[in-house]
């Protein structure tokens, strides 16, 4: 916890501090005046002029203002701020830096524009920050590219093409390999460009098949190099991808495999809500994804001591709570939490997913066992009058013992969670669940959720609390939708191994006729084997009798 806590301190520090902010963006702005002056000989370009670097400036500005109007959660935060002009710089030194080794004497620069991974920027910061920052990315950068490159219009056109085409194309990446695919897409609209551009100039048909497969394969390494570099970036700036999300979503992650040994229970809970949970998430716009990965890891502390929960105590197996005192059976209830996140810190799990585990019961009365404390002291009090002690000797029982530490969820993602897991764990003690019971269920929890303040620090609204809960309600009917019964199997009428006699009283005892004590079997309208009483004798019966019986 406390090294948990030294790191969000300090990145705290990092991301609000305003002379942080102005550092970036000075380092970033003397930066662009350093890579416009690198290399103009060796490119045949003029050094930059007074009125050029006026522009530059400006266009620096604009977008900066831009950054902070468009963008707000990227400009308030400082490392995502660095990351996003990081990238756009190295984008414009790798362009600049590799047209100053690759040009040599009689090449001209527009041959080599195709040979510049100017998707780079556009393609990081699409899986990082998301598609609007990246659409930033590829303005910005290309029209600096374009200044920087002696105002090539040519350039700018190239750069925006490819970066354009990366965002939309790495938004639907959700494995590592479909990072290739979208190099794939980035270099046939390259080559497509290459092509454009080759016969506005008039070049012949050899000169036209290498740009075009230049275009290609560079389209292809940028791939390979942002899923080389895409972990590095993650770790170090503390962002989590789509891609990282689905793999944190294996069920055979060590965790996940320990639960299901030490706490079968749990674990089957926990993917009950994981499926809750995605569902609400779609429903309301969230990323289902990582919504799962939280619900699936919530429950991690109740490994430590699984016996002590009811999902893992077997039907006529003793709990252990009937041995110890309610206010022990509440620590331990609630200290699943913290060891929880002990097990997360040990394991390196994603800070999110650490939030959810402290967060998701928020600060919540263990009701059960607090009410168990208020009526043994009851008990106490109405003994204590009978042996005549002191009120101020019987022991007060404080709510603030059965409380969880909190904090209240604070995020929408886990406010949702913090209701799913609620509404998992009642929907087990419902006896033959019906819609309506399911319904009123779900409803009774949410709002005592809502009344006990427990998602006022979660940002959902009104709204997408009554979304949330359309879809625990549809959810939780189809994880309890009852079968119907079938009818008990019954045996063959040519199985060898029943007499006659023995089927006749099984069917005519199904069917509520008792059973034969002699006599035939005759067959009912239906097929069913119904028995037939032979007639009773009497000993004293005369031919008269006889006859008139008859």
């Amino acid at each position: 916890m406390r090294r948990q806590r030294d790191e969000a301190t300090w990145r705290e520090c990092f991301d609000c501090n305003r002379t942080v902010k102005l550092s970036i963006l000075a380092v970033f702005a003397c930066c662009l005046y350093a890579l416009s002056y690198w290399g103009s000989l060796s490119l045949g370009l003029p050094y930059p002029s007074n009125e050029s670097n006026l522009i530059i400036f400006v266009v620096f500005l604009v977008a900066m203002m831009m950054l902070e109007l468009e963008h707000g959660d990227v400009w308030t935060i400082n490392s995502r701020l660095a990351l996003l002009l990081g990238l756009v710089l190295v984008n414009i030194l790798l362009v600049r830096g590799m047209c100053i080794a690759l040009k040599t004497g009689g090449s001209q620069l527009g041959d080599l524009y195709f040979l510049m991974p100017t998707a780079l920027a556009p393609m990081c910061v699409s899986l990082l920050l998301g598609t609007r920052p990246a659409l930033y990315a590829v303005f910005v950068s290309s029209i600096l590219l374009s200044l920087i490159m002696g105002r090539d219009f040519s350039l700018m056109v190239i750069s925006m093409i490819s970066g354009f085409t990366a965002v939309y194309f790495t938004k639907r990446v959700r494995k590592r390999h479909d990072l290739v695919k979208s190099g794939v897409a980035v270099g046939i609209a390259s080559m497509v460009t290459a092509l454009a551009f080759g016969l506005i100039q008039g070049q012949d048909a050899g000169a036209l098949a290498t740009a075009g497969v230049r275009a290609v394969l560079m389209g292809i390494a940028t791939a390979l190099v942002v899923s080389a570099i895409l972990p590095i970036l993650e770790t170090v700036f503390d962002i989590i991808t789509d891609m990282s999300w689905i793999e944190l979503a294996d069920l055979n992650h060590p965790l996940l495999q320990r639960m299901t040994i030490e706490a079968p229970g749990t674990y089957h809970h926990s993917l009950v809500v994981a499926n809750l949970v995605e569902a609400a998430s779609k429903s309301l716009g969230l990323n289902p994804t990582q919504a799962r990965v939280l619900a699936l890891f919530h429950d991690i502390g109740k490994t430590i001591k699984p016996s002590y929960f009811t999902e893992n105590i077997s039907s006529g197996q003793k709990s252990p709570h009937d041995n110890i005192s309610p206010t022990m059976s509440a620590l331990i209830i609630i200290a699943h939490v913290k060891e929880g996140v002990d097990l997360a810190l040990q394991y390196r799990l994603k800070k999110p997913i650490i939030d959810a585990i402290q967060q998701h019961h928020g600060d919540s009365l263990v009701y059960y066992f607090y009410r168990r404390a208020k009526q043994q002291e009851d008990d106490a009090r109405e003994g204590g009058k009978i042996m005549n002690m002191r009120p101020d000797d019987i022991p007060t029982v404080s709510q603030q013992q059965f409380r969880y530490p909190g904090p209240r969820p604070q995020t929408p993602m886990v406010g949702l969670l913090c209701m799913a897991d609620a509404i998992e764990a009642a929907s087990r003690s419902l006896d033959k669940p019906t819609p309506q019971k399911i319904e009123a269920l779900v409803e009774e929890i949410i709002q005592r959720k809502i009344s006990e303040g427990q998602l006022d620090e979660c940002h959902l609204t009104l709204n997408q609390i009554r979304t949330a809960s359309e879809s625990f309600v549809f959810t939780v009917k189809s994880v309890l939708h009852q079968r119907i019964s079938y009818p008990p199997k019954e045996t063959r009428s040519d199985d060898k191994s029943e007499t006659r006699s023995d089927r006749d009283t099984r069917v005519g005892t199904q069917v509520g006729i008792p059973a034969p004590t002699g006599g035939a079997a005759a067959v009912g309208p239906t097929g069913t084997a119904l028995s037939v009483q032979p007639p009773k004798k009497t000993p004293s019966s005369t031919p008269s009798q006889t006859s008139a019986a008859a």
